[in-house]
């Protein structure tokens, strides 16, 4: 059990840090100047693309962890005790 909780831990790992390394990249190569406009009573609020980007790298490093945490749960509930 520690093996796989292990190769998890791992996974995690992974996948956050590809996530982070993604999310850097999308800030890098998108300009700060391109995005769009979400208008209000107050006035309108600009979102770049960069940033939808950056969030959604992180977003989806957030659900995989969430994931393969709930897989590792339901594998520990169904498991038989010894």
């Amino acid at each position: 059990m520690m093996a796989q909780t292990l190769v998890l831990a791992f996974r995690i790992a992974f996948v956050w840090a590809g996530g982070f390394l993604l999310a850097v990249a999308v800030r890098a190569l998108l300009p700060d100047q391109f995005g769009f406009n979400i208008n209000g009573k107050q006035g309108a609020l600009f979102i770049p693309f960069s940033r939808i980007g950056f969030w959604t790298c992180i977003w989806a490093a957030v659900t995989v962890t969430v994931l393969v945490v709930i897989r590792a749960m339901m594998g520990d509930i169904t498991t038989p005790a010894r």
